[in-house]
């Protein structure tokens, strides 16, 4: 299973499902985060925390642990 966690910078890949429970899944999902959107890794942070990407026409800061949430194509 390959996570958005897994995607390098400058790369797109396609949502195919949103793991977790709960408010943290809703949350994820809240930001538009859903299956089949295209996602663009922009960039990640100094540390590597977090990841900066684009989706939906806008941009978009997501911490790595709930990018493990996120099962890509």
């Amino acid at each position: 299973m390959k996570t958005l966690k897994d995607v390098k910078i400058g790369h797109k890949a396609n949502v195919i499902k949103v793991h977790g429970e709960g408010p943290v899944r809703r949350r994820i999902m809240d930001m538009g985060i859903t299956k089949g959107v295209e996602v663009y890794i922009r960039k990640v942070a100094p540390l590597g925390d977090p990841i900066e990407l684009n989706l939906r026409g806008y941009a978009l800061s997501l911490r790595k642990a709930d990018a493990e949430m996120i099962e890509v194509e």
